[in-house]
């Protein structure tokens, strides 16, 4: 959007900051993220329970360490981190600690076996798991201008949009190498160096384990032209204004954000290789075991959804083998 009158303009990493995190901020509200989106974990137990697959793989990889570490980034309101942990089978529950990573306060009644923290835990040795977080880091919006010239989108807190400068340093060395903009006005890209940066911080607090990113994501060769960002409320999707007042949202280019080591797989594979495929109960299990039947056939609805190819199934896994070998093979 274009704007003629006057107001405070920021560029669009410094408003999303504010609008998502700030003390008035859309995370700082009771409701929490599943008041407004509806993410794998809320879709169905069966993700915490893959995810809880995963955990294990990762701790006989680990020689099952005397403590296996299980951090839940950017926790809501610790769903996932409890679901987790009471899929365990017992003799892994038993030597697991669990930790949700969130910048509001605790959750009543969550799990004692849950630490909560405003960041991640130093040295770990288990599973950092971050479902949709790095989309929420708040990057800088790109632009190409009448003349060919990609330059920093600026922001109102109204939601009006101006061009700033043009891009330069780091910006412009990373849009050059991830996301390049052909000299065509109105092209656009989100820049998605801070999420390279945090990716790679948290993957610092693994001592030896596995990092997973789990997100909307695009790679090189399917970039969208016009980019990613925008807003949800209310489980609706709406323009993206950083008044506070929605969810403000960009697709990762998680290629950029691997490092050494790391790959990208769909959520629908890697959900297939751990057990969630989604497939039909047989239909002589309603004759012998009607009861048997219709849970199975609500979890094979539930697991359809976590892989259906244009939904949840298309989400990009990152995987991050941190001095192990790689356990999602399949």
């Amino acid at each position: 959007m274009a704007a003629e009158a006057t107001g405070e303009w920021h560029g669009w990493r410094a408003a999303a900051e504010a609008a998502l995190y700030g003390p008035d901020g859309f995370y700082r509200g009771p409701e929490g993220p599943a008041g407004h989106f509806r993410t794998s974990v809320h879709a169905s137990p069966l993700f915490a329970e893959a995810v809880a697959r995963l955990l294990c793989r990762v701790d006989e990889a680990l020689g099952r360490p005397a403590e296996l570490g299980f951090v839940d980034m950017a926790a809501g309101r610790g769903e996932l981190a409890a679901g987790v942990l009471a899929a365990l089978p017992a003799e892994v529950a038993a030597r697991a600690r669990g930790y949700a990573v969130e910048i509001t306060g605790r959750p009543v009644g969550l799990d004692h076996r849950i630490e909560w923290l405003a960041g991640p835990p130093k040295g770990i040795t288990g599973l950092l798991f971050a479902n949709e977080w790095l989309d929420n880091v708040p990057v800088e919006v790109a632009e190409v201008d009448s003349v060919g010239v990609p330059r920093q989108v600026l922001v109102r807190e109204d939601g009006w949009e101006r061009l700033g400068e043009q891009l330069s340093g780091a910006e412009a060395r990373w849009l050059a190498r991830w996301w390049p903009l052909p000299a065509e006005e109105g092209l656009r890209a989100e820049i998605g160096l801070p999420r390279d940066e945090a990716w790679a911080a948290a993957v610092a607090t693994v001592e030896r384990g596995l990092a997973v990113a789990v997100d909307y994501a695009h790679t090189a060769d399917a970039r969208p032209p016009f980019g990613t960002l925008t807003g949800f409320r209310e489980g609706r999707g709406t323009a993206p204004v950083p008044d506070g007042s929605c969810d403000l949202t960009a697709h990762v280019a998680l290629d950029a954000c691997a490092l050494p080591g790391g790959r990208v797989r769909t959520q629908r594979d890697a959900l297939h290789t751990l057990g969630i495929t989604g497939a039909r109960p047989p239909l002589a299990l309603a004759s012998t075991e009607p009861a048997a039947y219709v849970r199975a056939l609500a979890s094979a609805g539930e697991g359809a959804e976590l892989t259906a190819a244009g939904g949840l199934g298309d989400f990009g896994w990152l995987l991050q083998p941190v001095g192990i070998a790689d356990v999602l093979t399949g």
